[in-house]
């Protein structure tokens, strides 16, 4: 099993930042790719932004390519997301998540474990 604990959500005006993070815990030799997703109230969960297990393999969403960053620390077993020029559009609860396939791939479906999620609200 693998654990992942996300942090550093919280409440910003229009056009601030904010940085969540995700450590990771357990069988974390099992881990791949990694990534974020979000769900707004009333929406599906969708996909947001994944990385590679190197780390050099990046792909986002289209509404926050530009202005989120994802990185990873495997020596730390961390997982990032740097959030920036955030909108009110931007207002979900965020999860992190892990996968176990060696293939990259870059989706809801890609991933085999999930945190609890931390709370983002972006106000205008």
């Amino acid at each position: 099993q693998v654990l992942l604990v996300e942090s550093g959500g919280g409440a910003v005006q229009s056009g601030g930042s904010l940085r969540l993070s995700c450590a990771a815990s357990g069988r974390t030799d099992d881990i791949y790719g990694m990534g974020w997703a979000r769900q707004a109230p009333g929406r599906e969960r969708e996909f947001v932004a994944g990385v590679n297990w190197s780390g050099v393999i990046t792909e986002y969403a289209d509404d926050v390519r530009g202005r989120f960053i994802i990185s990873r620390d495997n020596a730390r077993k961390t997982l990032s997301l740097e959030m920036n020029s955030l909108k009110p559009e931007d207002t979900a609860v965020y999860y992190c998540a892990a996968s176990t396939k060696a293939r990259v791939e870059f989706s809801l479906g890609a991933y085999d474990y999930w945190g609890q999620g931390t709370q983002v609200t972006v106000s205008s």
